[in-house]
């Protein structure tokens, strides 16, 4: 009994050492624990519940790995030219084309969490949305985005991310028939933006993922850039509309 306590009092060199490697292996799991904060929402909605899964499930893939290899390529670039840096302490340390494996894994987990509850979402009445609204919205929001890539085309983050969101979201506007679907999305975005928030301030704080000052405006709420909110808004759009259009034509 006396030895159990002067243990604790008292620890050795050996015990120290091997509570730090065991905090540290546990601080390794840092970004990949906060991943899972994006599933526990479709689970809180009940999302899940309202969904054919596995009829579902097919196009939600080929929608997420669209999305992985376009973001993938843009991740490989910015941490080429040091635009993006991914601090080792908090990741697993494994990492494709340079970039983490973590990172890797959002390419699925937040698509999959945002169209889990885009298409939970479908079976609520949200008729008191009216579309209207949300393309006047989505037009208003391409055109502020086509000042914001002109003004700060200098910073390669900002210039990037609103430009292809411009590009992207004024297709869904002008040419897709995505706009039935204006109000889903918005809704989904928008609750997806809770969980964003939570773990985006906890990888500024720690940080897990720092920039390069002179490629953001250096604006953001909470310290996060807004542009990491441009960022979500095209990922989840690029989803949405290649999910409606594989789900709607029942290819496979």
């Amino acid at each position: 009994m006396k030895k159990n306590i002067s243990r604790y009092l008292f620890p050795t060199k050996s015990n120290t050492f091997a509570q730090n490697s065991k905090n540290m292996e546990l601080k390794k799991l840092t970004y990949l624990l906060l991943l899972l904060v994006f599933l526990l929402v479709p689970i809180l909605l009940r999302s899940w519940k309202k969904v054919r899964f596995m009829s579902c499930v097919r196009y939600m893939l080929p929608a997420t790995l669209c999305t992985a290899f376009i973001f993938g390529m843009w991740h490989m670039r910015f941490v080429g030219l040091g635009i993006w840096t991914f601090n080792n302490d908090y990741l697993l340390g494994i990492y494709y084309w340079h970039v983490p494996l973590e990172e890797w894994l959002s390419f699925f987990i937040i698509p999959f969490a945002f169209l889990s509850v885009y298409e939970g979402l479908k079976k609520h009445a949200i008729s008191f949305f009216k579309p209207t609204v949300f393309v006047v919205l989505s037009f208003l929001i391409f055109i502020g985005l086509g000042i914001l890539c002109y003004q700060y085309r200098q910073h390669l983050f900002s210039f990037f991310t609103f430009f292809l969101t411009c590009i992207y979201l004024g297709y869904t506007v002008f040419r897709n028939r995505f706009k039935k679907c204006y109000a889903r999305f918005y809704v989904g975005f928008f609750i997806l933006l809770i969980p964003f928030v939570i773990v985006s301030f906890v990888q500024n704080i720690l940080p897990i993922v720092t920039y390069d000052a002179q490629h953001i405006i250096g604006q953001g709420i909470w310290g996060i850039p807004v542009e990491r909110f441009c960022y979500l808004f095209l990922m989840l759009l690029i989803n949405a509309t290649i999910y409606e259009y594989l789900s709607a034509r029942r290819l496979f």
